[in-house]
Formats: structure tokens, C-alpha cells, sequence
């Protein structure tokens, strides 16, 4: 059996998300890659998130589509995603859209 180890890109991605953690902060798919140093690789900062071995420490849930809706979640759909957004206050109760996400 063997065993993979993430890449380096998607470790920063993990660190870079590990970051939002403790201060509640929503960002976009673009903006996480970006800080995890590839602006322009959205859809793979959203693939490195999907293999978050740890989606409760590393808050993968933070982190939404541009247009602020929730996007996908690999650890108990986006339904999930959206009530833990909604308990931290970044979903308001009934909305579809994140309200601190850029437009």
C-alpha cells in the first residue's frame, strides 16, 4: 500500500488556510491562492482544499466562490458548509451568499 504526501503547493494552500482559523476570516478560492503564492489558480486552491485531510483544523469551510456563494465541501456538502458559516456569523440566517466575500 503506498501512500501519498501533499505537494508542496498544497501545504502552503493548508497553511495559508490554517491562518483563518482563529480569526473567523471568509476569503475566495482566488484569494487563497494567491496567498498560498499561485494568483490565477483558483480551481486548484478548490482541489487542494477537497483533499484537506483535517477540515475542522485546517477551516476549509472559510473559504467561498467568488461570487460569494458557498461552493463546495468535501466534508459533509455544502449544506454543512453553509451552517457552519451561518454559526460563525459570515452567512446571514436565510442568505446564499457570503456578505464578507468580495462581489
Amino acid at each position: 500500500m503506498t501512500t501519498s504526501s501533499p505537494s508542496s503547493w498544497q501545504t502552503q494552500v493548508e497553511l495559508r488556510l490554517s491562518e483563518l482559523a482563529t480569526g473567523g476570516e471568509v476569503i475566495t478560492y482566488a484569494e487563497l491562492a494567491a496567498r498560498a503564492g499561485s494568483p490565477g489558480a483558483a480551481r486548484a486552491a478548490g482541489s487542494a482544499m477537497a483533499a484537506n485531510p483535517l477540515p475542522v483544523v485546517i477551516p476549509c469551510h472559510r473559504v467561498v466562490r467568488a461570487d460569494g456563494a458557498s461552493g463546495g465541501y468535501s466534508a459533509g456538502g455544502t449544506a454543512a458548509k453553509a451552517r457552519m458559516l451561518r454559526a460563525e456569523g459570515a452567512l446571514r440566517p436565510g442568505a446564499d451568499r457570503c456578505y464578507s466575500a468580495a462581489p
